[in-house]
């Protein structure tokens, strides 16, 4: 077997589409969208998430405006958009200062103008699985751009479970990487649909278990190692940011699996691809275009 490559641009270009009418629909009743980044490092990652978000942005119809920031004055930074009558979103690219900062930073940005879905209030929402703001459920909530444009392209590599209330009832996920950014929320949104979810990193196991029957998943711990839990798993993503890590090889991976690899630095051997049924090799574009889709939506719920 070898994995059908999922390449997320084109799955990016028709969400685009969308949020381009939005945009449209703004400008046409006199508002300009604009989002404020800052960023703290002219080189590396960072740098270049910024380069291809403004391309992103600037594609359907977004200001971006970019400022560069010392971690003195991050702070600052966030404060001043956050009142900025002409500012509808904002982006952080990390690092700004230090782990510990970057969490406080994240608190700092107005949830209403929080693109990123990273904002405590809306991971409440997240992890209470609350899908809308309101009583009416006419304005859905905010989930990090990052974990939902990967679920958009596992729908589009054909993941499904067994039942529409539960859409991944059945379906067993393997995800490597739980920071707040990535790992902890994918997995909250996996069980959260009804996936049974193993979060393997540093230190240790957990598993998220399927919201069937309950309002929301619970966690556990859990004695599983990567070994059974890659065999086990029907989707496999991992984002551990480490040139270190133990690539993931074919024979650890279930024949057939979707894998995603989201990290900087890959995380799949090659033989992962002669095994897998469907193989994703980078998730950004989508990305981006989910942040814009959280920026019209925020814009719509706050009327600015």
């Amino acid at each position: 077997m070898t994995a059908i490559i999922l390449d997320p641009s084109p799955v990016a270009a028709s969400f685009r589409d969308e949020v381009r009418q939005d945009v449209d629909r703004f400008r046409a009743e006199g508002r300009t969208l604009r989002v404020v980044g800052l960023l703290g490092q002219d080189e590396g990652p960072a740098a270049t998430y910024a380069r291809f978000a403004r391309r992103g942005f600037d594609d359907v119809g977004i200001e971006f405006d970019l400022r560069h920031v010392v971690p003195e004055e991050a702070e600052r930074a966030v404060a001043a958009a956050n009142v900025d009558p002409e500012v509808d979103g904002i982006f952080l690219y990390y690092p700004l200062t230090d782990r510990r900062g970057d969490r406080w930073l994240r608190e700092l940005v107005d949830p209403r103008k929080d693109i990123e879905g990273m904002h405590s209030f809306w991971s409440r929402l997240l992890y209470e699985n609350e899908r809308f703001v309101d009583a009416d459920r006419t304005q859905r909530a905010i989930l990090p751009c990052t974990p939902l444009a990967i679920l958009k392209l596992l729908d589009r590599a054909g993941m499904r479970g067994t039942r529409e209330n539960a859409p991944l009832e059945g379906v067993t996920a393997c995800v490597i990487n739980r920071s707040e950014v990535v790992g902890r929320p994918l997995a909250a949104m996996l069980a959260n649909d009804g996936a049974r979810v193993h979060s393997l990193d540093i230190a240790g196991a957990v598993t998220y278990e399927p919201a069937i029957g309950r309002h929301t998943h619970e966690v556990r711990t859990s004695g599983i190692d990567r070994a059974a839990a890659l065999a086990d798993a029907d989707v496999v993503i991992s984002a551990v940011p480490s040139r270190d890590f133990e690539l993931i090889r074919g024979d650890e991976i279930r024949a057939g699996a979707i894998c995603v690899d989201v990290a900087e630095f890959t995380n799949f051997d090659e033989s992962a691809k002669e095994r897998a049924g469907v193989f994703v090799p980078r998730v950004g574009p989508l990305t981006i275009a989910m942040a814009a889709r959280n920026l019209t939506r925020l814009a719509r719920l706050t009327g600015r």
